[in-house]
C-alpha cells in the first residue's frame, strides 16, 4: 500500500513516509493509491472481535510497511480501559427524538474528553515507528494548529515522547476556557503552546507555510530535525478514524439495531472535514452507507460548498459555542475531491491554487452532482444550537455538547426535508462539560456562575451526571503557557522554540 499526493500523483510514498513526513513537498495531502475491500463476511468476522482487534486489522490493510508485531503493540498501547474507562473506546448511546432513533457514537471518553483522542493517542506510537524507519535518528518536529480539541489531544499524546518535539497554536479569542485551560496546563518537557492573533484558519494557513518554506526546513534538516503533523492532514491522524465507524456498524448489528448489510446513514458535526470522510473512506471500502449528513455552525462554507458546488472562504467569520468548527477552510475536503476526480491531481491542485489566490473555486458539474448523491449539508446557528441541548436533555434524558447537538439538528433538518429515517450513527465528539457555560445555560433557568469551574460544579449539580476526572484536575492546575504572537511572527517563534537561530 503506498500513497499519492492529491496534487501530484507521481509523489509516491510508503505509509510510514506519508505519517512522518505528514504533508507533501507542494503542499498536498497523501492519499491512499488504492483502498481494501471489505465483503460482509469480512465485516461479520470484524464484529466478533473487540474494538482493538477490528483496529488491528484495518491499521495492517492499510501500513503495509509495518510488521504485526508493530500494528498490534501500538493498538494495544493506545486503547486501553485505562485511558477510555472501558474496554471499548467509542460506545454507543441510542436515544429516541420523537420517532427518529439515533445511535449516538461517544467518541470523547478519552484522556482529554474529546473525539481527537481516538487518533491521538495512538498517532505518537505510529509517528515515532514511521521516523525510525524513514529519517533514522532525526527528531520529529510536530506543528499543530487547532480550534480547540486536536491541540490539548495532540499534547496529552506526544507528551514527553522521545524524539519528538511539539508547539500548538490556537486562536487567542478562538476557543473555549476549559479548551484553553487544557492547554495552558499542559505537562511535559518536550511541548510548547502559542496563542495567535487570529482564528483558526490564520493558524492552520501558518502551519502549512512553514511546513513547505524551505528555508526553514533546510535550518532543521542542518539541526538533525524534520516537521512533521498532528491535524487531520496526517494520514495517521484520518485512519485511526475509519475504525471507529467500523465499530460502530458492528456494534449495531451485535446489539439487534441492525441487520448484517443494511445501509446506515453517518451524521457528523465538521469543521476540517476529517471526522466525516473517514466514514467516506469506510463506505468506499464496503462499510453499507446511505448518506453523509454533513452539519455546519454558522461558518457554513461546507454547507454552501455541498449545494452549490462553489466553494467561498470569502465570507463573515463567526466565533460560535461550537469552537471547533469555526473554519472557513477545511483542508480534508481536498482529499475527498482528489477521489470524486478519479485521481485528478491536476484539477484539484487548480482548485487549491484558486482558492489560495482568490478565495473560493467551482467544481463541475459532474463532482457537483456526485457531492449531491453522497452528501447532505446543513448548518445550525447557536440559537438553534442552544435549543437542542435542552431539548435533548429535556425530553430524552440526555446531555450534550455544542458540537453534537449541531450533528442533531441538522440531522432533524435532513429528516424533516427528505423523510429519511435509514438508521444513523451520528457522532458525538466532546464533553458538555468542556463547554459548561453554553450547555448550562441550555439546561438551567438559573443565573450562571462567574467562574468556569463554578459552572462546571453547577452543571453536574443540576444534571447529576459526573465531572470527568480530566477537567476536574484542571481547576488547580499550574498554568505554564501564555505566550501569545501575530501570524507572521508563527515562523520565528517556532525556530526559537527550538533554539535555532
Amino acid at each position: 500500500m503506498n500513497y499519492n499526493s492529491t496534487r501530484n500523483k507521481n509523489t509516491v510514498v510508503t505509509a510510514s513516509q506519508a505519517i512522518a513526513q505528514g504533508i507533501s513537498e507542494e503542499g498536498g495531502l497523501f492519499v491512499p493509491q488504492s483502498l481494501p475491500q471489505y465483503s460482509l463476511d469480512d465485516i461479520k468476522a470484524l464484529a466478533a472481535m473487540d474494538y482493538r482487534g477490528r483496529a488491528k486489522k484495518i491499521f495492517a490493510d492499510y501500513l503495509s510497511d509495518f510488521s504485526a508485531e508493530e500494528i498490534n503493540e501500538s493498538v494495544d498501547a493506545a486503547y486501553t480501559a485505562e485511558k477510555f474507562g472501558s474496554d471499548n473506546p467509542a460506545p454507543i448511546s441510542y436515544i429516541e427524538c420523537g420517532d427518529k432513533k439515533i445511535s449516538v457514537l461517544e467518541l470523547w471518553h478519552g484522556p482529554t474528553c474529546a473525539f481527537k483522542d481516538m487518533a491521538l493517542q495512538i498517532l505518537p506510537h505510529l509517528l515515532t515507528k514511521s521516523v525510525k524507519k524513514t529519517y533514522s535518528g532525526k527528531e520529529a518536529v510536530i506543528l499543530v494548529a487547532t480550534s480547540g480539541d486536536t491541540g490539548k489531544a495532540a499534547l496529552e499524546g506526544f507528551k514527553d515522547v522521545d524524539g519528538t518535539r511539539m508547539m500548538v497554536f490556537y486562536p487567542v479569542n478562538g476557543v473555549s476556557p476549559m479548551q484553553k485551560r487544557q492547554m495552558a496546563t499542559q505537562k511535559g518537557n518536550n511541548v510548547s503552546v502559542v496563542a495567535i492573533e487570529g482564528n483558526f484558519d490564520d493558524a492552520q494557513t501558518g502551519v502549512k507555510k512553514i511546513f513547505t518554506n524551505s528555508e526553514i526546513k533546510a535550518r532543521l534538516a542542518d539541526n538533525n530535525m524534520l516537521f512533521s503533523s498532528a491535524n487531520s492532514i496526517n494520514w495517521g491522524r484520518l485512519l485511526p478514524q475509519v475504525v471507529y465507524y467500523f465499530s460502530a456498524y458492528c456494534d449495531m448489528v451485535n446489539e439487534g439495531k441492525i441487520g448484517l448489510g443494511d445501509k446506515i446513514n453517518v451524521a457528523v458535526p465538521t469543521g476540517n472535514f476529517g471526522n466525516i470522510l473517514a466514514s467516506f473512506y469506510a463506505m468506499n471500502m464496503g462499510l453499507p452507507v446511505n448518506k453523509f449528513i454533513c452539519a455546519s455552525n454558522a461558518n457554513n462554507v461546507l454547507t454552501d460548498f455541498i449545494r452549490t458546488g462553489t466553494y467561498n472562504r470569502k465570507r463573515s467569520f463567526y466565533t460560535t459555542i461550537s469552537p471547533s468548527m469555526d473554519i472557513l477552510v477545511s483542508s480534508n475536503l481536498e482529499r475527498l475531491l482528489y477521489h470524486l476526480t478519479g485521481g485528478d491531481d491536476a484539477r484539484v491542485a487548480k482548485w487549491m491554487k484558486e482558492l489560495s489566490e482568490t478565495g473560493s473555486y467551482t467544481v463541475d458539474d459532474e463532482i457537483k452532482a456526485r457531492l449531491g448523491e453522497l452528501f447532505y449539508g446543513g448548518f445550525c446557528d447557536d440559537e438553534h444550537t442552544l435549543e437542542t441541548i435542552s431539548a435533548l436533555y429535556k425530553n430524552e434524558n440526555y446531555l450534550s455538547d455544542t458540537h453534537t447537538a449541531v450533528a442533531v439538528n441538522v440531522y432533524d433538518q435532513y429528516v424533516e426535508q427528505t423523510g429519511d429515517k435509514t438508521p444513523v450513527v451520528l457522532a458525538s465528539t466532546a464533553s458538555p462539560y468542556k463547554f459548561a457555560k453554553s450547555v448550562l445555560t441550555a439546561v438551567s433557568d438559573g443565573q450562571l456562575p462567574d467562574d468556569e469551574f463554578a459552572m462546571v460544579d453547577a452543571l453536574s449539580a443540576q444534571t447529576k451526571t459526573a465531572v470527568p476526572a480530566p477537567l476536574a484536575s484542571l481547576k488547580d492546575a499550574e498554568v505554564r503557557f501564555t505566550t501569545e504572537c501575530s501570524v507572521d511572527e508563527m515562523p520565528a517563534v517556532v525556530l526559537g522554540s527550538l533554539g535555532i537561530n
